[in-house]
């Protein structure tokens, strides 16, 4: 493998951001964070208003939540380094997992343990190898105190089915850990009629930290807003409390007029609800049609459930790969870069093995170039058939196609 240029490869550096909506902001935060420009009373852990929508919002998706329970911070990261650090000792993940929640932990000088997947999800980890690793840890030393796990998921595009996170929930209670349920894309399931989605705090609701970060269903990345929940018990008080701490002591406060647009959204109004069921239509139509062009070309991906991405394994086409000089992850992320015109991070920034030709796909850039092209497909009764998207969709396809095409011309005679 060639390894030329290290400069952004890592799993920091550059990292992948979280996949974009790629649409226009709605009107209606606009205007809500317009009239709070003025505003510079920002507090440490959110204001009562955001904290009190933060409630609702949790409220009605099954969480009943007192003020006194949430915490408000500019991104789903502060808050996990404010858990973590308040909670000490090592961190569990799944393998792969979101790409900043590892950069966060080790941030702090904390050791990270990744744990296995089972066969039909990502974002929750295998019950038994969760075990294993917990137990192999305190065995040679360690001091594993949480997991961080993702019921909708970021990279995988999967939502764990109820029977896997149970069992990965009595797994951790067993050993004694605090949970993180992050939960930034549970509100964008595709079919939200046919998928069962739990959140391990209806599991385990004292041991169960719940964050969302609002980039995921309602604001632009660029507008920095998340949301906790701890538990009603004594200990998840003194969670909080440490937490608040950190997050005052690292300055991690929301700035009054993205708080105001953030309490807008929490609320759930009309408008909001509409555009985030068009999006996610949107998303789930093009998500779709990403991996229909995928297997067709004999790569390997989970049918995406969640989210705007799409989680790919294009082993079954490493020889036509190795043709090109892509032996790993990072080289792969290099050449489809390059290829589709778009960012297609490898799974190495999942923590993924670094060896494995995998690799997170978006949908966001298929949409268009032009605020107003994005905006078409929003208002389009089939959006895969305007001309942008099209295009968009059919030189992803020649790119796949050329390497199964590849792939089977160089393949050993049987």
């Amino acid at each position: 493998m060639r390894r030329t240029d290290p400069e952004g490869h890592g799993p920091v550096r550059y990292g992948p951001p979280l996949p974009d909506h790629g649409l226009p902001v709605l009107p209606g935060l606009v205007t809500v964070l317009t009239a709070a420009a003025e505003y510079d009373g920002a507090e440490p852990g959110g204001a009562p208003a955001l904290l009190d929508a933060a409630c609702g919002y949790f409220g009605r998706r099954g969480l009943p939540t007192e003020r006194d329970r949430a915490t408000a911070a500019p991104g789903a990261p502060a808050l996990l380094v404010a858990v973590t650090a308040a909670l000490g000792g090592d961190v569990l993940v799944p393998r792969p997992c979101a790409a900043w929640w590892a950069p966060q932990v080790r941030a702090l000088g904390r050791a990270v343990f990744p744990v296995a997947t089972p066969a039909e999800c990502g974002g929750v980890p295998d019950p038994c190898a969760l075990l294993e690793t917990v137990r192999r840890v305190r065995a040679e030393g360690g001091d594993p105190r949480l997991l961080v796990l993702s019921v909708a998921d970021d990279p995988t595009a999967t939502v764990a089915p109820p029977e896997v996170v149970h069992q990965t929930v009595e797994a951790a209670a067993a050993e004694g850990l605090h949970l993180v349920s992050d939960e930034t894309w549970r509100d964008t399931v595709h079919r939200p009629r046919d998928t069962v989605l739990f959140s391990p705090a209806e599991m385990l609701p004292d041991r169960v930290t719940v964050v969302t970060d609002l980039a995921g269903p309602f604001l632009p990345p660029g507008w920095p807003a998340a949301v906790a929940r701890f538990p009603a018990t004594a200990d998840g008080a003194r969670l909080r409390a440490r937490a608040l701490d950190v997050l005052t002591a690292l300055g991690a406060r929301i700035a009054s007029p993205v708080a105001a647009a953030a309490t807008y959204a929490l609320a759930e109004p009309d408008d909001i609800t509409r555009r985030l069921a068009a999006d996610t239509a949107l998303h789930a139509r093009v998500a779709a049609a990403l991996h229909r062009v995928v297997v067709a070309a004999g790569a390997l991906a989970r049918p995406p459930q969640a989210g705007r991405h799409l989680y790919a394994d294009l082993a079954p086409l490493r020889t036509a790969l190795d043709r090109q000089g892509v032996g790993d992850a990072q080289e792969l992320e290099d050449f489809l870069s390059a290829r589709l015109a778009m960012p297609a991070p490898g799974g190495h920034r999942f923590g993924d093995d670094l060896g494995a030709l995998r690799v997170r796909l978006t949908t966001a850039p298929l949409l268009g170039a032009t605020p107003e092209e994005r905006a078409r497909c929003l208002a389009a009764p089939a959006p895969l058939e305007l001309p942008h998207v099209h295009g968009a969709l059919t030189r992803l396809e020649s790119v796949f196609d050329d390497l199964r095409d590849d792939a089977q011309r160089w393949e050993s005679p049987r």
